[in-house]
């Protein structure tokens, strides 16, 4: 009896696992800079990092916005203001990763930009 309770517990273990992974697997994830927002079709253009090719993704109600502050629903005037902001100071716009299925956003995460090591003395 014991070799079966312990037979049923691997195997839900590894089912409950499968679903885990094949749901990370089905999302992608798009590295970029968010360039344009277009707020009454709720898109996004994203040039896509390495390949500079424009990748336009939908957003919806159930969209999150990740920063280091916390998680919010996605505010696509403050975004478009921020990517104002550095278009002004000389970047292209908003770095971020975007987790989508089918080129439609689920999760926005924005990217900070990595600061330039200390020289090693």
């Amino acid at each position: 009896m014991l070799n079966r309770r312990g037979l049923l517990r691997t195997l839900a273990t590894l089912g409950v696992a499968m679903v885990v992974v094949m749901g990370s697997v089905f999302a992608d994830e798009l590295l970029g800079v968010i360039s344009k927002v277009d707020r009454d079709t709720k898109k996004l253009t994203v040039i896509e990092k390495g390949t500079d090719k424009e990748v336009v993704v939908e957003i919806n109600d159930d969209t999150e916005y990740v920063t280091p502050k916390g998680t919010s629903k996605v505010d696509l005037e403050k975004l478009e203001t921020r990517i104002t902001k550095a278009k002004e100071k000389g970047a292209k716009g908003v770095r971020v990763k975007i987790t989508h299925e089918k080129n439609v956003a689920s999760k926005i995460e924005a990217v900070a930009k990595k600061k330039a090591e200390a020289p090693a003395q």
